[in-house]
């Protein structure tokens, strides 16, 4: 945990020294701004949005306006789940919309890797998940806000390639009020999924 509380310090003092340096010398700095705060987000997302750790999303290919948002309610501190509150809080806090912007703009554009397969069953039934849901459950295919492919759109974020662990944790995360959303559906969806249910689409979506 100290730790933990360490790299969020270092992470937050460069980004201070980058935002003092707008403020001094003006908008003319404001791409180099973008650019500090990208260097400090890769610490822990990896070199062009593509983290190695699962407790790390993956933002390669993101969906800019799902991801600002994410930004904005980091800074407004309404998501209270964990990592946010240890990481994304203090080094969200120094962000101005325009830098907001600027990285959403451009984790949007980076190449995402694809993610690691698992066993062909499991992803076969989160495929069909994904895909047509589950009926008997009400449960709604995720590619009905999300996308055939997962890529989302608009305010619904890419899923495809995203770290199986981390899908996981946010759809059981979204049953409770930590991490607010603003589609009533996704709460419906998500109270109808079972951990096992969780884990199959999950599964699929990491290989995509």
């Amino acid at each position: 945990m100290r730790m933990k509380h360490l790299l969020a310090g270092i992470l937050v003092s460069l980004l201070v020294t980058a935002t003092g340096m707008v403020r001094a010398q003006g908008s003319k700095v404001a791409g180099d701004v973008v650019e500090r705060a990208i260097h400090v987000c890769n610490a822990c997302h990896g070199e062009g949005g593509n983290s190695t750790a699962p407790i790390y999303p993956k933002l390669a290919a993101q969906q800019p306006l799902y991801l600002a948002e994410q930004l904005k309610l980091f800074r407004a501190q309404k998501r209270s789940d964990s990592s946010p509150q240890s990481y994304m809080w203090g080094i969200s806090a120094l962000l101005d919309d325009a830098t907001i912007q600027g990285l959403a703009d451009y984790y949007a554009a980076q190449t995402p890797k694809p993610g690691k397969a698992a066993s062909p069953k499991l992803m076969e039934q989160g495929k069909r998940i994904y895909t047509q849901g589950i009926p008997a459950h009400n449960l709604a295919a995720c590619a009905s806000c999300h996308g055939d492919n997962a890529e989302g759109a608009s305010v619904f974020p890419r899923l495809a390639g995203q770290h199986a662990e981390y899908i996981v944790k946010q759809l059981q995360e979204f049953r409770t009020k930590l991490r607010p959303h603003g589609v009533v559906m996704a709460e419906r969806v998500v109270k109808n999924m079972t951990p096992d249910e969780m884990r199959a689409v999950a599964a699929y979506l990491q290989a995509r």
